[in-house]
């Protein structure tokens, strides 16, 4: 096994853990915004239960596996940089695995803010929103992915 290897394995494995977690805390949120249809005091013990399990998913696996994946990301930069030089940045596959990163990142702040706000019962989205935007990460993923493994360019 070489050095490349081991960091594209950890960046993958990585990659997966942060997408499991983005994939599922909006999830909780849907399950969260349902619960204020429902009586007292089932609705106010699973709001409880929802609102530390939502918690738990970003401190505990989501937070950290995005920080991984960002080290591991940069170790192959820096190898890819040694190997290739400095060009490939600038090829579109990778502008559009940036952008890909950028977005998800951003996405990952917003659902971030949503937790304080759903904690502090001043979120606005209804379960049918968390829903509906529950894939946002799994089309950014699609995107990033087939953009790294082809290596598109436009020659």
């Amino acid at each position: 096994m070489n050095t490349y290897d081991l960091a594209r394995g950890l960046h993958i494995l990585a990659v997966i853990a942060w997408m499991a977690g983005m994939l599922f805390l909006p999830r909780l949120f849907a399950y969260d915004a349902e619960q204020n249809a429902k009586p007292e005091p089932l609705r106010s013990e699973m709001q409880g239960l929802l609102r530390t399990w939502q918690t738990r998913l970003l401190r505990i696996i989501i937070n950290p596996a995005m920080v991984l994946t960002f080290v591991f990301g940069l170790w192959l930069i820096h190898l890819d940089v040694a190997a290739r030089g400095w060009s490939f940045l600038a090829e579109p596959w990778m502008i559009t695995k940036l952008i890909g990163v950028f977005l998800l990142s951003g996405w990952h702040g917003f659902l971030a803010g949503q937790r304080r706000k759903i904690a502090a019962g001043t979120s606005k989205y209804s379960g049918k929103f968390w829903r509906m935007t529950n894939e946002i990460p799994f089309l950014l993923a699609i995107v990033m992915v087939l953009s790294v493994t082809t290596e598109w360019t436009f020659r």
